[in-house]
């Protein structure tokens, strides 16, 4: 396994690669969409992704901008499980193209507030031409990495995130920043890819999979335990999509591995809501 600033280079070459392909595509014909239903581009196959599809519903997207939509990366909703209220202090580990600050945002309400906290120039540019577009004003985005939050001790009410965790090599100075900037009694409610026994040892090795939210992923017992020992409390993992090898297909990069993977995963790696708090 490469170190740990090689992998975070290779993430936000990944994810800085993303928002360049928003941009780009910004205006053509989508060929998202459900895997059976949607009309494709020119007779390309729609473009569906095993994590990423099919996690928003339309009241919530109809009145996102476009680029939001397109640029969400995450395996799942945060925003909908988190149980948000008016007027709390909410920040986003990973925000991306700024989907779930904005979601956020609306939950939280005037009184209340949203931080998007990303390490990628491209995202971040991206996600605040999507919050002009928006018209929010309680969101604030930030410049700086999940391992060293950029915000003051006991600052927010509810930490989220999608799929970006699992994307850490150094998980625990995660929580451990997480734990700090939470108030008491604040909430960790975050989407994340966690694995259900061990990781083959073949996927480690694929580096280029830390991007792909699957190498990077915490075993779900192992989860625990790291929260636990960064101070919190009323740890609970749900699981809210169990991938398949089919699944493992569509979102691995293909050649002659790509089936003995497939197979090597099946059933072993899940979409999960992790839920925990600091206590009071």
């Amino acid at each position: 396994m490469e170190n740990e600033s090689t992998i975070k280079e290779r993430v936000r070459e990944n994810y800085a690669r993303e928002a360049r392909r928003v941009v780009e595509n910004r205006g053509k014909a989508s060929c998202c969409g459900d895997a059976q239903t949607a009309a494709c581009c020119d007779g390309a196959p729609p473009n569906y992704d095993a994590i990423t599809s099919n996690l928003y519903n339309d009241s919530e997207t109809a009145s996102l901008p476009a680029d939001a939509v397109a640029a969400s990366l995450g395996c799942g909703n945060p925003t909908a499980l988190a149980e948000l209220k008016p007027g709390e202090v909410v920040l986003d580990l990973g925000s991306g193209g700024g989907i779930d600050v904005l979601l956020s945002a609306r939950r939280v309400g005037p009184a209340g507030k949203a931080y998007g906290l990303d390490m990628t120039d491209e995202m971040l540019t991206l996600a605040r031409e999507n919050q002009r577009k928006a018209g929010v004003s309680n969101v604030e985005f930030l410049k700086g990495e999940i391992e060293n939050i950029p915000l003051p001790d006991n600052s927010v009410d509810v930490i989220i995130s999608n799929c970006v965790i699992n994307l850490s090599a150094a998980k625990d100075s995660v929580f451990k920043e997480a734990y700090r900037v939470l108030k008491s009694g604040g909430r960790f409610a975050v989407s994340d890819i966690v694995t259900r026994g061990e990781m083959p040892a073949e996927l480690k090795r694929r580096v280029e999979l830390w991007a792909g939210c699957i190498a990077g992923a915490l075993e779900e017992r192992e989860y625990r335990v790291r929260l636990a020992n960064a101070g919190f409390a009323q740890i609970d993992i749900e699981p809210t999509r169990v991938y398949t090898a089919s699944d493992a297909k569509s979102f691995l990069a293909g050649g002659p591995e790509a089936e003995a993977i497939a197979k090597m995963v099946d059933g072993k790696f899940m979409s999960a809501f992790v839920r925990a708090r600091k206590p009071m």
